[in-house]
């Protein structure tokens, strides 16, 4: 229930911006994607985050360095091993394009669960879950939920990789970058809906 409620808080959050779209104030400008046809099937598109410069929200228990500053996060045990940020994206232009949000929790109360809710206001938003294991030390992969206007109709795999920094005076720090790799396919039919929502966004 209380996942419940962080979560919801997260998705208002993400949700307002939405709203933008529905109810525009200046037209959407959309970015062009940087797609490409996956070996198998389907498209892959990367998504880039770079901390600690886009990470605009973080809740998590004793945290040293609240951001923002004033944040008090619940000293309930329910709320330990639960961790929520709000992040600004981009693309592999380096360009930032939307929002997301990553809900982790590890405890007891909540289980195990990582949950990503990406926004992009000229495409849509996509749901994600992926467990809190790695695959290989440094990868996670989980699947589409959810999705709206350009992804509602696409299943496939969302893959969740840190990549530190390179620059040796921030080797102790945490400083780098999260990796998120999509790999949607749907149907002909979903192709031409996508098309058609991608004209009405231009």
């Amino acid at each position: 229930m209380l996942k419940t409620l962080i979560f919801g808080f997260v998705i208002g959050i993400v949700a307002t911006i939405a709203s933008v779209y529905y109810i525009p104030v200046v037209d959407q400008y959309r970015e062009a994607s940087v797609i490409s046809v996956a070996p198998n099937g389907g498209n892959t598109e990367a998504f880039y985050i770079s901390i600690p410069m886009d990470r605009i929200m973080v809740g998590a228990p004793d945290q040293p360095s609240p951001l923002p500053p004033e944040l008090a996060w619940p000293d309930d045990i329910v709320f330990s091993g639960l961790r929520a940020e709000l992040f600004k994206v981009r693309n592999a232009r380096d360009t930032v394009i939307g929002v997301a949000s990553r809900v982790a929790a590890q405890n007891d109360e909540l289980g195990d669960s990582i949950e990503w809710v990406m926004h992009f206001p000229a495409r849509g938003t996509f749901f994600a879950s992926m467990p809190t294991q790695s695959i290989d030390g440094s990868q996670r992969v989980g699947l589409l939920r959810a999705g709206t206007r350009e992804f509602r109709s696409l299943h496939g795999q969302v893959s969740e990789r840190w990549i530190a920094s390179a620059d040796e005076e921030d080797a102790d720090a945490e400083s780098g970058r999260i990796e998120l790799m999509t790999r949607f396919v749907g149907t002909h039919e979903d192709a031409e809906s996508v098309a058609e929502v991608g004209e009405g966004a231009l």
